[in-house]
């Protein structure tokens, strides 16, 4: 099959791939557009989970003030380059992880900055809480284990399921966007702001 220079523009429009990688796998794929586009996501993540130990220094700040302005968040988001840092995309990830911040109030960015004496307090609550519901001690760990991943899914920003879309966690929207944009990019911090709301 003939691979049309508009399949690949539009291949391109629903994946953000390079122009030569939408011509090749729509080859690989005949044509088929959901086959390319499942194929470009596949290798499109591995690329993303290279590409997550490059320097990001770079970037931009996000904000989101929430409707009534009572209550606001700042992100830093980074990636490695200015040219990136402008795109259109990448600052609209920005803001939608402000907004995430302001809706999900999440404590950390990511469960390795969750402080220790923190996650042995709430590991001793759900062993407790196992024990008072009549578990068994061989199953104790799994299921305080269990519990600390909903933990961290509830506080920390990158293991929280995306407000835009509850199928997927903002480190997989991070990931698809390191893929899309070919290099890497990082949370670094947040900041969130409430009317009222003490430290």
């Amino acid at each position: 099959m003939a691979i049309t220079s508009e399949m690949v523009k539009k291949l391109r429009g629903m994946t953000g791939a390079g122009v030569l990688d939408c011509r090749n796998t729509l080859e690989v794929c005949a044509g088929d557009f959901d086959r390319a586009v499942e194929a470009l996501r596949e290798k499109g993540l591995a690329t993303a989970e290279k590409k997550a130990s490059r320097s990001a220094n770079q970037g931009i700040i996000g904000s989101y003030v929430h409707t009534g302005s009572r209550a606001a968040a700042q992100v830093e988001l980074n990636c490695e380059t200015d040219f990136v840092a402008r795109n259109e995309g990448f600052q609209e990830l920005a803001h939608d992880l402000a907004m995430q911040v302001v809706a999900m109030r999440p404590r950390w960015v990511r469960p390795e900055e969750v402080p220790a004496d923190v996650l042995s307090v709430e590991r001793e609550i759900y062993r407790t809480q196992a024990l008072n519901e009549g578990k068994a001690e061989r199953v104790l760990d799994r299921i305080v284990e269990g519990r600390l991943q909903k933990f961290y899914e509830q506080f920390c920003l990158t293991r929280q399921a995306f407000i835009r879309d509850q199928d997927v966690s903002i480190e997989e929207v991070i990931k698809q966007k390191i893929a899309q944009f070919g290099e890497n990019i990082v949370v670094r911090r947040f900041s969130r702001l409430e009317v009222g709301e003490t430290a």
